[in-house]
């Protein structure tokens, strides 16, 4: 393993090629560095085997199982990579007149007439950058549709409490106050505290169907009638839609803005920090406010950018995450209707039967309830009876070669654990997942102190997370 930073290896004179002395005169910028980069010198091999080293210190899902609950870590095609790297994309540059980018704009024409096929929503912005950054962007949609209808009272966001955690973030960065309604006993929305909360001042309802706890929320007709009925409208998170994509459309459940995570939906490997894409789709009547420009098709088959009077501005620079577009565009065409449809009934079968085969020990929000596409279990009572707590359970699952899942969220439920399993892992790989978490179970009740101190066989093992927060060295010094 690589213990030493690139820094620390350095060995003076060493080099990984050799640069030829430009033949053109030096240029002197304006302005000069605050200081000199103390860079290390190695030779190729020496730099190929340090990140290669790194590289084998980070865990992916080309590595194992990765069953991260609510960010869709799924094998991914590589074809769809090799679509988004062809030079004929790759080189175009984004102040390219319309008519030499004519593929491209193609392909981000398609791509938005698929998702609105796929929500059933009327228009689409490919714009924003991210989930969150389409959160923002599709509250700014709402806010700019009340203003229009000069409805300006509207400013409050209802939030269910069981919602993920950039709902609320979004809406306050968007200049709504932000209104929590609680969970009922099936862990659904509660319609009564909804009624209570709607009123003349409500812009809108943020709503993640299926929910973060993986169950479908069963009353969401009446409650879209209930927020259209005090003049507010219905924001559609679309974390899950992997759950119901090609089975049911957010544009018939009743909502009337969506955002879509094409980098966990629609083929983009997720997490790291990037790329992503957040595309917001919308009811007609919301369609001018998008962000400019889209893009059109025109009489005669080319495309051009349209512009409208009323549109919110642009969210992103230029167009935002083209090969994100490529990607998910490639991935839809190759599933089709069909596979669609399949990839989400995947998704709910292998959760399903995860959840079956390790419910004996780890009871799951919802109880006998079938699950979606996640679900969440409680360790409260590993953590009362042996002390292991859900910290522990998904630390130990690291020494059996699996990926943690999602810990201690959504926060209604306490010491939480929420699997994915997704559509593309087999039933081989399922059953050795409920096999780990039965041993880990026993393991519990035989040495408790085994699961307290994983992972045992991890690069790092169990960092001060506190300290790691509030001394962070982010910069390497001599």
């Amino acid at each position: 393993m690589s213990e030493k930073l690139i820094f620390e290896r350095n060995s003076h004179g060493a080099r990984a090629a050799t640069i030829r002395k430009p033949d053109v005169p030096e240029y002197e910028p304006s302005f000069a560095l605050r200081e000199t980069f103390d860079f290390p010198e190695l030779t190729e091999v020496a730099i190929v085997r340090h990140y290669t080293a790194l590289s084998r210190e980070a865990f992916g899902v080309d590595n194992g199982f990765y069953p991260l609950g609510s960010c869709t870590m799924k094998y991914n095609p590589k074809l769809d990579e090799e679509i988004a790297a062809l030079e004929g994309f790759t080189d175009i540059h984004p102040l390219a007149p319309e008519k030499s980018a004519q593929g491209s704009l193609a392909v981000m024409y398609g791509l938005s007439e698929a998702l609105k096929e796929i929500t059933g929503m009327d228009a689409v912005t490919l714009q924003p950058a991210a989930g969150a950054h389409g959160e923002y962007t599709g509250l700014s949609v709402i806010g700019a549709y009340h203003k229009g209808r000069g409805d300006t009272a509207r400013k409050k966001i209802i939030v269910p409490d069981s919602a993920h955690g950039t709902n609320p973030a979004s809406a306050a960065m968007a200049g709504f106050e932000v209104v929590n309604i609680p969970s009922d006993e099936e862990k659904g929305v509660d319609l009564a505290a909804l009624r209570a909360a709607v009123g003349a001042d409500t812009a809108a309802l943020m709503l993640t169907n299926p929910t973060t706890l993986g169950l479908f929320e069963k009353n969401i007709e009446a409650i879209a009638d209930i927020v259209h009925s005090a003049g507010g409208l219905l924001y559609y998170d679309g974390a899950n839609l992997n759950a119901v994509m090609g089975i049911v459309r957010p544009g018939d459940m009743g909502f009337d803005v969506v955002h879509l995570n094409l980098h966990k939906t629609f083929s983009t490997p997720h997490g790291g920090g990037g790329p992503g894409s957040g595309p917001v789709g919308c009811k007609r009547a919301l369609a001018k406010y998008l962000p400019d420009p889209r893009v059109i098709k025109n009489a005669d088959g080319s495309y051009s950018f349209a512009y409208s009077a009323d549109s919110i501005g642009k969210v992103s620079s230029f167009y935002g995450n083209f090969l994100v577009y490529l990607k998910a565009y490639a991935y839809i065409l190759t599933l089709g209707a069909e596979g669609i449809r399949r990839s989400a009934e995947g998704a709910v079968l292998n959760a399903n039967y995860l959840k079956a085969g390790i419910s004996d020990l780890y009871p799951a929000e919802g109880g006998a309830r079938h699950c979606m596409h996640e679900f969440v279990i409680s360790c409260s009572r590993m953590k009362e009876e042996y002390g292991v707590s859900a910290m522990d359970v998904a630390k130990a699952m690291i020494d059996y070669g699996m990926h943690p899942p999602t810990m201690y969220f959504p926060t209604i439920v306490h010491e939480a654990l929420m699997f994915e399993p997704t559509e593309t892992e087999d039933k081989a790989t399922l059953d050795e997942a409920v096999a780990v978490l039965k041993a880990i179970y026993e393991t519990a009740h035989t040495s408790a102190e085994t699961l307290t101190g994983a992972p045992h066989n991890a690069a790092i093992s169990r960092p001060d997370e506190v300290l790691a927060a509030k001394s962070q060295k982010l910069r390497w010094k001599k």
